[in-house]
């Protein structure tokens, strides 16, 4: 099965590496994920490109860090999992008392077997992450006056790299679907390659049918990867962009849910919806304002996507979330192929479903293209209605069969009205 193929390809081979917005880890992620699809293109922005309101972040990379106590033991170790250390800590080398070190230490009292998974990528900070057994274990067996040395490894490079992956499935249409997930967490299955692992199982399936609409996967950074992609890319995905998918969180066995595009209607929630009621699956649906993942950009203000946010446990929702609790034991085989079969029959709804798109601003001449009468009467009727009736509809987030029962015209010639405008260029 090939799902289970990129499983455990995902639990064996991605999810030890020690993944940031930038860095070494997330490079490896790619050129793994690239030999499996060697059409993956692996890009990258550079460090302190401007992107909107944002700058690229200084590439950085750890190679060790630790805490050794005053019998020499390592109390705390990131090789043994990449957790401990709090993303994107500067390099530190020196003795610490007991008291500051704490201060230092960063648990979950509320979840005291896990590891918390904390990062500071827009201000220099360090730090350790453990579990609060461990943090109690220090407190109790250490005295007041005990130091402890400390280690962190750790490197900036104002000069580097922000990477990320891409990969085109072009179809009869340049229409396109865009499927979104992000390559940033380390050690975390749920939260980090569940999204992957579904984006690898559309790739093979897509590949191995007759697709009218061309897919665009991409896998990228969240929350900046996203906006340097948008910065660059934006114009393009304006124009082509019919609906699309962001995924992550989608490999457990709890109650499915998703967050739809700003204002609930963009085709990809239609057929996210559709997909659900097909597959008689009972899902929440979160208000659009309990965002938090990618699903914020690329609905923001002035870029307006229509992309639709899919999930399991949404993030945040979960006691896993964000610690070391996040692993495989969590994402299983069936949770992900489960997902994988509501967003097949998804896909298979937006392929099925042409979604019109004016390309002019204000309606068309019509008269030059021979479609209105040149003799001005009081009121255009008959066929000339229908056809500028259906121009105001066709904003991208209504089917062909949406608009004829809009306009009140039968399906065939509203079709028929679809393939003049098409002909005419004013359609996309």
């Amino acid at each position: 099965m090939t799902i289970n193929k990129y499983y455990n390809f995902a639990k064996n081979y991605l999810f030890p590496l020690n993944r940031s917005i930038t860095g070494q880890g997330t490079k490896d992620t790619l050129k793994l994920i690239k030999k499996k699809f060697p059409k993956l293109k692996i890009k990258y922005f550079k460090s302190g490109l401007k992107v909107f309101d944002w700058r690229v972040p200084q590439e950085w990379n750890i190679k060790d860090a630790y805490i050794i106590d005053k019998n020499n033991n390592k109390i705390v170790d990131f090789k043994k999992n990449n957790l401990h250390i709090i993303g994107y800590s500067a390099p530190i080398k020196k003795k610490i008392s007991k008291e500051n070190l704490l201060k230092k230490i960063h648990s979950l009292p509320n979840n005291p077997k896990a590891i918390p998974y904390i990062t500071s990528y827009y201000k220099k900070n360090w730090g350790f992450c453990v579990s609060d057994i461990l943090k109690q274990e220090i407190i109790k067996k250490y005295k007041r006056n005990d130091n402890f040395f400390i280690k962190i490894d750790s490197k900036f490079n104002h000069k580097g790299k922000l990477h990320y992956g891409e990969l085109l499935i072009k179809g009869k249409s340049k229409k396109e679907i865009l499927i979104s997930t992000y390559i940033c967490h380390p050690s975390m299955a749920n939260n980090e390659l569940s999204g992957p692992i579904l984006s690898m199982s559309l790739i093979k399936y897509i590949s191995t049918i007759k697709n009218n609409k061309s897919y665009r996967f991409i896998f990228i950074p969240e929350t900046i990867g996203s906006i340097a992609y948008l910065s660059k890319y934006y114009n393009h995905l304006k124009k082509n962009v019919e609906g699309g998918f962001n995924l992550t969180c989608v490999g457990d066995e709890r109650m499915y849910s998703c967050i739809l595009s700003k204002y609930n209607n963009s085709p990809s929630d239609y057929a996210l919806l559709n997909a659900f009621k097909n597959n008689k699956i009972k899902f929440k649906k979160y208000p659009f304002t309990m965002n938090g993942s990618d699903e914020r950009q690329y609905n923001s203000p002035n870029i307006d996507l229509p992309i639709t946010s899919f999930f399991r446990s949404k993030f945040g929702t979960y006691p896993e979330y964000h610690t070391s609790l996040d692993n495989f034991e969590l994402v299983t085989l069936k949770g992900i192929t489960q997902s994988f079969t509501v967003i097949k029959n998804a896909i298979k709804f937006l392929e099925k479903n042409i979604f019109p798109k004016s390309q002019m601003f204000c309606e068309p001449f019509m008269s030059k293209r021979g479609l209105y009468p040149t003799i001005s009467k009081r009121l255009t009727s008959g066929i000339t209605k229908k056809i500028m009736n259906f121009i105001q509809y066709s904003d991208g987030k209504n089917s062909i069969a949406d608009i004829s029962r809009i306009i009140k015209t039968n399906k065939k010639n509203t079709a028929k009205i679809y393939q003049i405008l098409k002909k005419n260029k004013i359609l996309y």
